[in-house]
């Protein structure tokens, strides 16, 4: 559908692929209500698989979504976790074109033509964020907030996947001032998607499809029923802020050495990011649910089906 008038314009920077939750929050994005998704630029170990992935959900959904792969090695140095699953269930993905040039090159100029007004949502790796912030000073000003799924501030765990993958972009991004909103671990485990939730993706059309198999495939290759999605979670604190509570505005320090490298802290008072700190944990799964019903089906996201 195109989008309204007033529609908030994001981009999103994704390691989709491996964990499904990504490909969630990709197809959620597309079925929102108010959200221009202007493009889509990929990080972490093979990008362009990435990429073309990505591509694929859009052409699912209807869409000639543009996509670019950005950098897959980690600013950190630290190797490259690869599940060996990431698009298996996709045929014919290297037919997926996606375009050509930089990602990082591409995050600059997009919020550069639009100072202000273009959110960027980062749920992987933060490497395409750093090296966007490198290449132009202006980055963080740009952006009118950088929303990130991404760290644990809490007893859940020491560290999480994205911060850990590359500690020293998250680093770099966090002590560059840019105005950021962090949902972590302890508030995206509140959250699971289950068998029900399951059943009402799968029949929403060919991307619905296509997402409960993957979602299937993450649930046998961890051997659970279920999943937790924190990078949808992640969208709806930038879509429906209502459903979120918020900390007071502070700064995010990470370890970048160490077997605790990628460990964050938060500490309020002097800085530019915020914490998600409460949830509506009811109606955020229906929320997402609903988001990719749509997306789907081609229709606008109504109540909860039985």
């Amino acid at each position: 559908m195109p989008a309204a008038p007033t529609a908030r314009a994001v981009v999103l920077d994704t390691d989709i692929g491996t964990d499904v939750d990504d490909a969630m929050a990709l197809a959620l994005l597309l079925g929102l209500p108010g959200v221009d998704l202007l493009g889509v630029a990929t990080v972490y170990g093979d990008t362009a698989l990435r990429a073309r992935l990505a591509r694929r959900y859009g052409a699912l959904a209807g869409l000639a979504l543009p996509v670019r792969a950005g950098e897959g090695k980690p600013l950190s140095g630290r190797e490259v976790w690869w599940a060996g699953h990431e698009g298996s269930l996709h045929t014919g993905l290297d037919g997926e074109a996606y375009e050509d040039g930089s990602a990082v090159e591409w995050l600059v100029r997009t919020v550069a033509e639009r100072p202000g007004e273009v959110d960027v949502l980062a749920i992987g790796p933060l490497t395409n964020i750093a090296l966007a912030l490198e290449a132009d000073p202006g980055f963080a000003e740009n952006v009118r907030t950088l929303w990130v799924m991404g760290g644990a501030f809490d007893d859940v765990e020491r560290t999480e996947h994205n911060f850990r993958s590359d500690a020293l972009a998250a680093h770099r991004v966090f002590s560059s001032g840019i105005r950021a909103v962090v949902t972590g671990l302890e508030v995206t485990r509140r959250v699971k998607v289950l068998e029900p939730h399951l059943r009402r993706l799968g029949a929403a059309g060919a991307l619905g499809g296509a997402l409960a198999a993957d979602i299937d495939q993450w649930w046998k290759f961890w051997d659970e029923q279920w999943n937790v999605p924190h990078d949808p979670v992640a969208v709806l604190s930038m879509a429906r802020p209502e459903l979120f509570t918020l900390s007071e505005p502070g700064t995010v320090l990470i370890e970048t050495e160490g077997e605790d490298a990628g460990a964050s802290v938060f500490r309020p008072g002097g800085g530019r990011t915020r914490l998600v700190r409460d949830l509506d944990t009811a109606e955020v799964p229906e929320e997402i649910v609903r988001g990719i019903v749509a997306a789907g089906t081609g229709r606008e996201p109504a109540a909860a089906e039985a």
